[in-house]
């Protein structure tokens, strides 16, 4: 079985080393690292989706901030306008946010030292695969049986954190017992998250799984083959209310008629307790061509309009449960969200 690919590293020491981001847009067809040595073109690669996932581009904000503060950057921007850069590549992601105020904090308290901030961001990726497997293992224990079929939808493995994944994580634990019968990934239009990436990573580690489009879930599970759903998250309100990737709404609304358990699996960096719903979540608006194009290639006519937001929120009460590295949360979420995070 192949290792789990590593999508987000650091090469070399604090003051002359660089980010290296494996370029997730050339998948599968092509494995590419690239080196990053400016936190503006490490902001870039945020924006323009080399690097993807809410925990991974965390991890990436992180590294970005170890290139800020090195000397041959500071001599052409200021430690604090490049964060702000970093911080604004995208705005949905929470844990983007939590990196860069994890940053500030050990800059307030111990001032500009790039050899303290690379430690940090080696923490925070320590920290990621450590509460990945914990969450495995939880949500392993909420699916039973021998013969498991799981459906997930977007990337949410070891490309989208830094290793072994959330709602993947899950996937590969039940795997890891000898309990899976198969996964089933959505492709995710638009990017095709699921076709590109999330099929790579099962492949390459030889995990039983097969590749649906987006619209064959309902038919799916009308037909008794899905036992349970597990999604990632990008950020979760108070109420439970859950942002993900487009069309991850409509697989909770599907699973609930169907009455099929719709697990959401996400770090307690990931939830946003200061937003009371999914309401006041900013949903960014991507770009048109990654609609009506792929890989360069016209796949709708010219000058037609289109609407592109690369997120959506399920309500929480569509959600069976959120697993957390401290526990699973239930309904009601605004109690037991507030005491998954305290427990951290």
């Amino acid at each position: 079985m192949a290792e789990i690919v590593e999508a987000v590293r650091w090469q070399g020491d604090a003051a002359t080393g660089v980010l290296v981001l494996l370029e997730q847009r050339l998948l599968p067809l092509e494995e590419t690292y690239l080196n990053y040595d400016c936190p503006i073109a490490a902001a870039g690669a945020i924006t323009e989706m080399v690097v993807r996932g809410a925990p991974a581009i965390g991890l990436a904000a992180a590294y970005g901030a170890v290139l800020a503060a090195q000397p041959r950057n500071l001599a052409k921007q200021s430690f604090e306008a490049a964060l702000q850069v970093i911080a604004d590549s995208r705005p949905t992601a929470v844990n983007l946010h939590w990196a860069v105020d994890r940053v500030q904090r050990l800059v307030a308290a111990r001032g500009l030292d790039a050899e303290a901030l690379l430690d940090e961001a080696r923490a925070i990726g320590r920290e990621d695969i450590a509460a990945n497997r914990a969450m495995g293992d939880f949500g392993a224990a909420l699916v039973p049986g021998a013969a498991v079929r799981m459906l997930t939808y977007c990337n949410t493995g070891s490309l989208a954190t830094a290793g072994y994944g959330t709602a993947l994580g899950v996937i590969r634990s039940i795997h890891a017992q000898g309990r899976l019968a198969r996964a089933y990934a959505c492709e995710t239009r638009p990017y095709l998250q699921g076709s590109r990436l999330t099929m790579w990573e099962l492949h390459r580690e030889e995990i039983p799984s097969t590749l649906l489009t987006d619209n064959m879930v309902a038919a799916m599970m009308r037909a008794g083959e899905i036992d349970a759903v597990v999604v990632g998250a990008d950020r979760v309100a108070l109420n439970g209310d859950t942002a993900n990737k487009i069309g991850t709404y409509g697989v909770a609304v599907i699973a609930k008629h169907h009455g099929i358990p719709f697990y959401v699996a996400a770090p307690i960096s990931t939830l946003d307790l200061s937003m009371a719903s999914g309401a006041l979540i900013p949903i960014e608006e991507r770009s048109a061509k990654e609609v009506t194009e792929v890989r360069g290639v016209a796949v709708a006519p010219p000058g037609i309009s289109v609407r592109h937001p690369a997120f959506d929120v399920t309500p929480g009460e569509l959600i069976t449960g959120i697993i957390t590295e401290q526990g699973v949360a239930t309904a009601p979420y605004e109690a037991s969200l507030p005491a998954m995070k305290a427990r951290a």
